[in-house]
């Protein structure tokens, strides 16, 4: 468990939940809890007290139960007190690629394939957002929480601010920050993903290979169909939450106006995000998809040129057939059959007949190759 106060200019972290106070909300700054699922099922009571103390309330039971689940979809629910958001991460891009023999206790059914498909990953955070106080419960050892807080302390730092870097603000802006951070995360694999579906499709449509890999194929077909699910959870969530805060009262000073607008400004970006992730997800889908059949319709196309070749072939052999079977007939007396010359007469017809024939069929096209 990792404990942030945050004011203007300065991030400290704790490690004592017992100590935290309504004095620790020294306007105006805020507390960011954050926590592993297995810690905060385990701990839950703990965090219950030290949420009285903080804010005077407490998380309702049927939240805690969103909190602890792993497979909960993303979704966005609230009391008069705080909001409950969970989203759904869509790639562990902040850490390396896991290696195959690791345990999958946050992941559901390891996905198969190419590395770049077990990158994906689809654990859900838990977001309360209390007025000064966020509580965030992560899969165990979440790559997302530690980088963001390795970040957030970074921020505070002398040089950071000199550049221009700029703390949250309130424990919404904090969650919607640590929420972009998470989609960013997938948008940075569009292009390994998509040069491998390429790769896929390259194969796909080329005449001089067999492709074999179909069964990694569905496998990526079903990941792109799954997320595409959980965007369409992730920016409806999202959606519900911005249509929150317009209900929100109204601010108290210009300087609390100016950062509400921040805050939907934010909220409109982290949407806009979900979305060029769903758009992508389809754009994809529908490539495969448009490969495949393409795939099938090349080897149509391909068995077509064969068939046709055979049957021009029959075609041209089949009246030789029938002059050779005319004077293999049990005759004592067939025309040219005792001549001399007979036999260079009767190869030169057949000559004759099956050069005509092909005259024939390729002035109609019957022996031109399909043009790919």
């Amino acid at each position: 468990m990792r404990i942030f106060h945050i004011d203007t200019g300065h991030v400290r972290e704790s490690a004592h939940l017992e100590a935290l106070g309504a004095s620790d909300l020294a306007a105006p700054g805020y507390v960011w809890i954050a926590c592993g699922r297995p810690e905060f099922e385990a701990e839950q009571a703990r965090v219950q007290s030290a949420l009285q103390a903080l804010c005077g309330e407490q998380l309702v039971d049927l939240h805690i139960s969103d909190l602890i689940n792993k497979h909960l979809p993303s979704h966005y629910d609230y009391t008069s007190q705080y909001d409950l958001l969970v989203f759904r991460r869509l790639a562990a891009s902040l850490s390396a690629t896991p290696p195959l023999n690791a345990p999958a206790t946050e992941r559901g059914a390891r996905v198969s394939g190419p590395p770049i498909l077990r990158r994906i990953d689809t654990s859900p955070v838990g977001f309360a957002v209390f007025d000064r106080v966020l509580l965030t419960v992560h899969p165990d050892d979440c790559a997302v929480r530690d980088a963001y807080a390795d970040k957030l302390l970074q921020t505070a730092s002398n040089e950071s601010r000199a550049a221009g870097a700029r703390l949250p603000t309130s424990p919404a802006d904090l969650m919607l920050r640590i929420v972009n951070s998470m989609v960013d995360g997938y948008l940075a694999l569009r292009r390994e993903l998509t040069q491998q579906l390429d790769h896929w499709q390259s194969e796909l449509l080329n005449p001089r290979t067999r492709f074999s890999n179909w069964n990694a194929l569905l496998e990526a077909r079903m990941t792109l169909h799954q997320l595409d699910d959980v965007c369409e959870e992730q920016r409806s969530s999202i959606q519900d939450w911005i249509e929150a805060i317009k209900t929100w009262p109204d601010p108290a000073s210009p300087a609390d106006a100016r950062e509400r607008e921040l805050l939907e400004v934010r909220s409109r970006d982290v949407l806009e995000h979900i979305e060029r992730v769903v758009h992508h997800v389809r754009r994809l889908e529908q490539s495969v998809e448009t490969a495949v059949q393409m795939h099938f319709s090349v080897q149509g196309s391909r068995t077509n040129d064969i068939m046709r070749t055979l049957t021009v072939l029959t075609a041209i052999f089949l009246p030789l057939n029938l002059i050779a079977a005319v004077f293999g007939m049990n005759f004592d007396f067939i025309p040219l059959l005792h001549q001399q010359s007979g036999f260079w007469w009767t190869l030169g017809g057949m000559a004759l007949t099956a050069s005509t024939l092909a005259l024939v069929f390729w002035r109609k096209r019957y022996l031109a190759r399909t043009t790919r």
